[in-house]
């Protein structure tokens, strides 16, 4: 090859992106799995190695502004009918220019009302574009369009959220697009100190050899995406019972079931110990004998685990309770969430109990000696109720 870096870096670029959009873009690794299972080279090698890393994307983080103006700029050139459109309604930059707006950049009002025409543009755009049917270059431009106008920004201080004034968010947003160049790319944080962008990159491999068994490339953020959630996935093509060796990326419970489940020897760096108050103990500092049943803590005591019995406590004074009340005279009672008001004394003086005599046949009641029957009203029953109800003639 006669050409230069450019020539190489182009060409690979090329051949990668045909890969890409092949039906099968994995084949040059599918390939070189076929050679080593027929070789032998893994037979009895039975340890495998799981771990990720970060590969960096190879274009640039892009700002709010930066981002607002390429996906505004890509719908006007994309779909049919936008530039008419933006003619009319876009007037916070000149589209035609590629580069950010020329505004006094240490000025933070500025800034804020750069921001808020920008998102403006954008929503006039989207909001009155021609209804018809996009292919999918068009779709895809809409859709980035209407994602980097909400992603970044929220409502104004002084704003009620209907007057159309935003500003830029103040937070980190969840799931980031850093770039309308590739859209999947994401914001990562490998470790506290160490900040990138692009995508994951997992791998099982055999230490011995150093052979790559299984491959993934996911998007940098999402728990879908974590090393624990995409490692059994890599151990799916296993057909005998491996040790699994890794970080405390891979400890969680979850992972660790399934694959003790599938017959797998775990040697997995467990996460560090936390405590649960600061400057307070941790499990390793109590000694557990599960023969004998006993727990020790670190000032020497020992004692059984589990709940202990309760100790019968010697019946107290007898409480007084309030009367059970009725549903409406209940609402009456209740002042708040936490305090019951007591109903006045009227209301709690114990009155005697009515005794009824049993019900006999023609609805008239016996007496409690001789049994015959009485005209006398019941009890609860109305005098008038009483007086114009006919009887019969003694």
């Amino acid at each position: 090859m006669t050409g230069g870096r450019n020539d190489l870096e182009g060409l690979l670029t090329y051949f990668r992106r045909r890969l890409q959009r092949s039906s099968d873009p994995n084949r040059l690794f599918t390939k070189v799995k076929e050679v080593v299972a027929a070789t032998g080279v893994l037979k009895g090698k039975r340890r495998r190695a799981l771990d990720s890393t970060v590969l960096d994307d190879a274009v640039a983080t892009q700002d709010t502004v930066t981002q607002l103006v390429a996906a505004i700029r890509r719908v006007i050139h994309g779909v049919p009918g936008a530039e008419q459109v933006a003619v009319q309604w876009c007037t916070a930059h000149d589209y035609t220019d590629p580069g950010k707006p020329r505004i006094a950049w240490n000025d933070e009002q500025a800034r804020s009302a750069l921001v808020d025409a920008l998102v403006t543009d954008a929503l006039n755009l989207l909001g009155r574009l021609p209804e018809r049917q996009l292919d999918e270059k068009a779709a895809d431009a809409v859709g980035l369009l209407a994602l980097v106008a909400g992603q970044d920004v929220e409502v104004a201080d002084d704003s009620d959220g209907r007057d159309g004034r935003w500003r830029i968010d103040r937070g980190t947003v969840h799931d980031r697009v850093v770039s309308t160049v590739d859209t999947e790319a994401r914001h990562i944080h490998k470790n506290r100190t160490r900040h990138q962008e692009g995508f994951r990159a997992h791998a099982a491999c055999e230490p011995e050899t150093g052979l790559l068994t299984e491959v993934a490339l996911t998007q940098g953020g999402g728990q879908e995406n974590h090393e624990a959630a995409v490692a059994e996935d890599l151990l799916a093509d296993e057909s005998e019972d491996l040790t699994v060796l890794g970080d405390t990326a891979y400890g969680t419970g979850d992972l660790r079931e399934a694959l003790e489940a599938d017959g797998h020897t775990l040697v997995i760096k467990p996460p560090p110990l936390r405590q649960a108050v600061p400057g307070g103990f941790t499990t390793d500092d109590f000694q557990v004998d599960t023969q004998a049943g006993t727990v020790t803590c670190p000032a020497g005591h020992i004692k059984a685990p589990g709940r202990p019995p309760r100790e019968r406590q010697p019946p107290g004074p007898v409480q007084e309770t309030l009367p059970r009340l009725p549903p409406t005279r209940a609402l009456y009672q209740v002042q708040d969430r936490t305090h019951l008001q007591r109903p006045p004394p009227s209301t709690t003086a114990s009155k005697p109990p009515v005794t009824r005599p049993p019900p006999a046949r023609n609805g008239r009641t016996s007496t409690a000696a001789g049994g015959h029957p009485s005209n006398a009203p019941s009890p609860g029953s109305s005098p008038k109720a009483t007086a114009a109800s006919p009887t019969e003639a003694s």
